[in-house]
């Protein structure tokens, strides 16, 4: 579905991205992890067009999208979430979900005198589908709350929702667990899952809480210093003497050795 080859990405002299080169399989959930400043976020930030890269190339079903902007990543079914949810918090959840899907009849001031037919009957469309996703996120209660009133939690959900209001056949998941109590991340969880097997959706996802990473991911990729340090299933990154000393730290080496961490 995505490969990376030998992607750069600098701020001047610092290289955040360094000769990075991964690839992504159709139909996964792909694990992306390693210690803060390893250049995960940077990295989804070029793949999905948020920044140019400095060099190297991205692919997208053998097609190159390297440096496309986001809104034409969007239409091709890449999406991206962030660390901190992007809701438009004065709209209530179910608008959020609505306004997602672009090219909207009621999107030009002159349909909304001339088809108002037409914008009715797609805006009845929109709430079914809206529903529908309220209803397969398990929080369909909400559906009338301000998104700014959400839970950190919640908004992560609505974030998972937005991407089920369009045809998305790639999804980039950024710290989906921070800040998420233990009950709804594990609402999010089964909905990733949900969404890979009965949808087809592929996920990458960033993450540093690694019971998550090791129920949902397979395969799981390193990153350390802007460059990919491993891959492989979760319990044989768990078990990397590389992964152990740049990403778990040299204290937990003897747990993780012992079976214990």
């Amino acid at each position: 579905m995505i490969r990376v080859e030998d992607l750069h990405r600098h701020f001047g002299g610092f290289r955040a991205v360094d000769g990075a080169s991964l690839s992504i399989e159709t139909g996964s959930i792909t694990g992306l992890i390693g210690p803060n400043g390893a250049g995960k976020s940077t990295l989804f930030n070029v793949v999905a067009g948020v920044l140019p890269p400095t060099s190297g190339r991205v692919f997208m079903d053998d097609e190159e999208i390297t440096g496309l902007p986001p809104h034409e990543l969007f239409h091709r079914g890449l999406l991206r979430t962030f660390q901190l949810a992007h809701e438009f918090a004065s709209m209530t959840v179910r608008e959020n979900l609505m306004m997602v899907p672009g090219q909207q009849t009621g999107e030009t001031i002159w349909s909304t005198w001339l088809r108002r037919g037409q914008i009715e009957r797609e805006e009845l469309e929109l709430r079914k589908k809206a529903d529908e996703v309220l209803e397969f996120l398990t929080i369909r209660h909400l559906a009338h709350e301000r998104a700014g009133n959400l839970s950190g939690g919640q908004k992560k959900l609505l974030e998972l929702g937005r991407t089920m209001m369009v045809d998305a056949k790639v999804v980039f998941l950024d710290e989906v667990g921070a800040g998420v109590n233990r009950t709804l991340l594990g609402t999010i969880g089964d909905a990733i899952v949900r969404l890979n097997k009965e949808r087809g959706y592929t996920f990458c996802v960033i993450e540093h809480d690694m019971d998550f990473i090791a129920k949902l991911c397979d395969p799981v990729i390193v990153m350390a210093e802007g460059k990919v340090l491993a891959t492989g299933a979760s319990d044989e990154i768990m078990q990397n003497e590389a992964v152990i000393e740049a990403y778990l730290g040299t204290g937990l080496k003897n747990q993780v050795k012992a079976g214990t961490g």
